[in-house]
């Protein structure tokens, strides 16, 4: 019994990594393959029992796995953002939650035949979204400008007040009192204790760990399991005075501490990133695996036309009323009219009021998760396979980021910046000398005047479009921290830096520890002084379009000279940069090399 308990826990890890590992490699949504994974492993093959193997601890772990993933989300919430979009993200959260609320309760009753209760309830349950599965769509699609925010603040801010609304309507109808003056009055009622209560409790747990961590109370190797704690404790502490206010409470204390400026906080979002990916995936695996073996009524007519009315009626007009006059493009409120999935939250609360009705002998109760979990498949699946391409379509999606943002502007820095933008890709380059990037945009290059490391640059200067980061200043350390700086942004495998002077003597490049510096760019000798001395002496940078015909040894001959290859550029567009650890690569015919060449004294 103990061995098959242990197994089964290996595999939803195992299961859910695997998904998240093969979605990256073929690129599609991450929670497409976690549900259908789930569903294999659960109502398909009856592997894997989550309610056997769980019991009680399910819904408790559930839910605190949610808070988790919603506090991670408000950290990656700027207030910065909201100076644009504000407008929009407020309507979005209320006025958009109720037209959801009260057309998706019109649906549920007339097309499923519902009784009236249920109908409202299963309409509150299916206005949460939620980061579990906006988040890895946005990151799938990468959507351009101001649109993306939207859907991020709307997913991370919907979950909560989502869940608050679906409990109180669900007290209502537990306590008999299922009419709709009841059922609003209690709804007001509980959105303001909620507000108070969860607003005072995540505020109340943000000062505490800020005050702490100023003071150096804790040490850096506990500050992020202090903070996991303090997110629980926060959680479960509001949620004793106020049901559900809890999430809005973790939320609350995420957004303000990623938005203060007393202590960094940099470490514990890299800390909550990768718990929340691992979160993600056990909770789909679980979540899926507990539905009953699917029966054919599960795809009737019935409740295909309902999830039809959800996302093509029901979502955009929520979109459109909440969006009114605010002067969004009409492929902005497309896009925003087609990203509504539903996820764990909807999944959870589900399950939790249809066993507690069903208890109590609530007609139509059983039908109510799975329904459900009709309309999180559904929209899982349609939104995952089509957001992409309908995206493209309206111009609104970033293609595979190329470009590249440049830290520093010497004269060659230079050279090789208009060698890459000659060759379709962006350039960005940022320096603090005034006089370089001066002649830099004398020179056509877009550039920006300023400290990479400080906050306004952050907020200022565009990245739309941009995949990698080359810090070339002649300060290794400076190099060094704006690599570590924009590892979160572009991930460590696109943060490059030229190799530490020290590297040129020794010969190697494993004086420093790797993650303390980027990758070594082009070759282990080329350091800021020694490119100098080589750019003083006449070396260049030119561009080789590579064929049948011509190749390197051919380049060599011609031109009697020294090549270090920089850069290539596929025949797509996808651009290789050369590092001590790869300087290997075959050139193939079709692709554009940039080369520094170097002339044989």
């Amino acid at each position: 019994m103990t061995e098959d308990i242990l197994i089964q826990l290996v595999c939803i890890v195992v299961l859910g990594i695997v998904a998240q590992w093969l979605a990256w490699r073929i690129s599609v949504p991450s929670i497409l393959l976690l549900l259908i994974f789930g569903l294999i492993a659960g109502p398909v093959t009856g592997f894997l029992r989550p309610d056997e193997l769980l019991g009680d601890l399910l819904i408790p772990l559930v839910s605190l796995s949610v808070a988790i993933i919603l506090f991670e989300g408000g950290l990656n919430l700027k207030v910065r953002d909201l100076r644009e979009i504000g407008t929009v993200v407020r309507n979005l959260i209320t006025v958009g939650i109720l037209v959801a609320w009260i057309l998706g309760s019109l649906a549920a009753h007339f097309v499923l035949g519902l009784n009236l209760g249920l109908s409202v309830l299963l309409g509150s349950i299916l206005v949460v979204t939620g980061p579990t599965v906006i988040m890895p769509l946005l990151v799938q699609v990468r959507p351009s400008g101001r649109v993306g925010s939207i859907a991020k603040w709307e997913g991370i801010m919907n979950d909560p007040i989502g869940a608050m609304l679906a409990v109180l309507v669900f007290e209502a109808i537990f306590a008999g009192t299922g009419g709709i003056r009841d059922v609003t009055s209690l709804t007001i009622t509980g959105i303001l204790n909620t507000i108070l209560i969860g607003g005072f409790v995540g505020i109340l747990g943000e000062i505490f760990l800020v005050q702490f961590m100023k003071r150096y109370w804790i040490p850096d190797f506990l500050q992020s399991p202090v903070t996991l704690m303090v997110v629980v404790a926060v959680f479960t502490l509001s949620g004793q005075f106020q049901e559900e206010s809890g999430l809005l409470a973790v939320t609350i204390m995420g957004m303000i501490l990623a938005n203060q400026s007393s202590v960094s906080v940099r470490h514990i979002i890299e800390f909550k990133e990768n718990l929340r990916i691992l979160l993600i995936s056990v909770l789909f695996i679980v979540l899926a695996a507990r539905l009953l073996a699917i029966d054919p009524s599960f795809f009737s007519i019935r409740n295909i036309l309902f999830l039809a009315l959800l996302m093509l009626v029901v979502r955009p007009l929520s979109v459109i009323i909440s969006t009114w006059g605010s002067g969004l493009s009409w492929q902005e409120l497309a896009f925003l009219s087609c990203i509504a999935p539903r996820g764990v939250v909807a999944a959870a609360v589900s399950s939790v009021f249809s066993l507690r009705l069903i208890d109590v002998g609530y007609p139509q109760a059983e039908v109510l998760a799975s329904l459900t979990f009709f309309v999180i498949i559904g929209t899982v699946v349609i939104y995952s396979l089509t957001l992409a391409p309908l995206s493209s379509w309206l111009g609104l999606s970033q293609p595979d980021p190329q470009g590249v943002l440049m830290v520093g502007a010497s004269s060659w820095v230079c050279q090789m910046a208009l060698a890459l933008q000659k060759g379709g890709v962006k350039v960005l380059l940022v320096d603090t000398n005034y006089g370089q990037i001066s002649k830099a945009y004398e020179e056509g290059l877009p550039t920006y005047h300023g400290n990479i490391m400080a906050e306004q640059t952050m907020e200022e200067i565009n990245l739309e479009g941009m995949g990698r980061i080359m810090a070339m200043t002649s300060n290794d350390k400076a190099n060094s921290l704006a690599a570590l700086h924009f590892s979160d942004v572009f991930g460590r495998a696109e943060t490059y830096q030229l190799p530490l002077e020290m590297e040129r003597y020794r010969g190697r490049v494993a004086v420093a520890p790797q993650h303390l510096h980027g990758r070594f760019l082009f070759d282990s000798k080329l350091t800021y002084s020694y490119l100098n001395e080589l750019f003083k002496a006449g070396a260049r940078v030119e561009t080789f379009k590579l064929s049948p015909d011509l190749d390197y040894r051919d380049i060599q001959k011609n031109n009697g000279d020294l090549i270090v290859p920089l850069f290539s550029i596929s025949e797509t567009g996808t651009l290789f940069i050369f590092t001590t650890g790869n300087g290997n690569l075959a050139p193939q015919p079709g692709q554009t090399h940039i080369c520094l060449i170097i002339p044989k004294k």
